[in-house]
């Protein structure tokens, strides 16, 4: 039906990106469509290499240690170029890239700002780019102010196997399954972040080796690639793609004492998950969703308010914070109308 999405909006996690970052992303994959998510997978994968590179080891526990660190409260950097070399000195350094931009990691690792896209359909039925409002969320005192350990040994010339390199990341990102749609600008990232990174001498010496991987948007999908990563000699995986998927693979993860790094979990709930330390995002809380989401619902001035959801911890917790923030700002609850469903299989 044509003219059915016309004036429709929403908001999404999306930094304003440079022509240059969109540029070597279509260097890597010219036919790439949109661009979502990929600033956080191309900033997870160089976060972690940095941390690896500060730590002096690819132990999976040492660069964990390291990774909020890499965020917050040292030398500001913008780029492989620029951090790497600083890294390598045992400099400490605040990094930011594509996606962090204001504040850094919190204390459990994830970012404390956000920027948001409110994207508008057009009279075809499709975003346009033209319209697209940027809007921040987050505050940056909550940025982690805990000092990191002290660098590792930099030097890749010790013994044979000393620090473990080379450093190995494992892909746990939606190759198939319900958000298949959403793998290219995140296997893209990935990719061209390896290779920049590889460009630039790579981590302790030795460039990293990425290992793909699917999490099917299914837990049982998803447990086997994590297993098959853990058999590998995997030190970070960059996945999954839903909260859900992550929640069912973690205790696996946990266990075997490998990172589990997500550039698109948002799952509010997530932030206090038992993971012993082992779980970072680069994609913000819906909680910082949430207050963004409510803003732009404000500022159309509507008399009644519907929130359907998808009924997993992704739909509710979204559904939960917006709901939270609408009735801070002195929406009435009889104005307000709170649906779930059950996705098809």
């Amino acid at each position: 039906q044509a003219g059915l999405l016309a004036g429709m909006k929403g908001t999404t996690p999306l930094t304003p990106l440079s022509d240059g970052f969109k540029q070597r992303l279509f260097g890597v994959d010219p036919k790439l469509g949109d661009f979502v998510y990929a600033a956080e997978t191309y900033d997870a994968i160089v976060i972690s290499s940095l941390a690896a590179q500060l730590a002096g080891s690819t132990k999976p526990s040492a660069i964990a240690r390291q990774i909020n660190g890499v965020t917050a409260g040292g030398t500001e950097c913008d780029g492989i170029g620029d951090c790497l070399p600083l890294a390598r000195q045992g400099k400490d350094i605040a990094y930011r890239g594509v996606s962090l931009k204001r504040g850094g990691f919190t204390d459990v690792g994830e970012p404390s700002t956000a920027s948001y896209a409110t994207m508008h359909f057009g009279a075809t039925d499709r975003l346009d780019d033209n319209k697209t409002e940027y809007v921040g969320a987050g505050d940056e005192s909550t940025t982690t102010t805990k000092p990191a350990p002290r660098p590792g040994k930099q030097s890749p010339g010790g013994a044979a196997g000393e620090t473990g390199a080379p450093l190995v990341f494992g892909g746990l990102l939606p190759k198939t399954g319900d958000l298949a749609l959403a793998y290219p600008p995140m296997g893209t990232a990935a990719a061209l972040a390896v290779k920049e990174i590889n460009a630039a001498g790579g981590v302790l010496g030795e460039n990293v080796v990425w290992r793909d991987g699917d999490d099917g948007t299914s837990p049982a999908v998803a447990k086997r690639t994590v297993r098959k990563h853990i058999d590998d000699g995997v030190h970070v995986i960059i996945g999954a793609g839903a909260s859900s998927i992550s929640r069912a693979v973690l205790p696996d993860v946990v266990s075997a004492g490998v990172i589990l790094f997500s550039p698109c979990n948002t799952d509010a709930g997530l932030s206090s998950i038992a993971d012993k330390g082992l779980y970072f995002r680069t994609a913000p809380s819906d909680i910082l969703q949430g207050k963004a989401l409510a803003d732009v619902i404000m500022r159309d001035g509507p008399q009644r308010i519907t929130i359907v959801a998808r009924k997993d911890s992704y739909g509710e917790g979204l559904q939960a914070n917006v709901r939270t923030e609408l009735e801070r700002v002195g929406v009435p609850a009889d104005r307000m109308q709170m649906l779930t469903y059950v996705p098809p299989e």
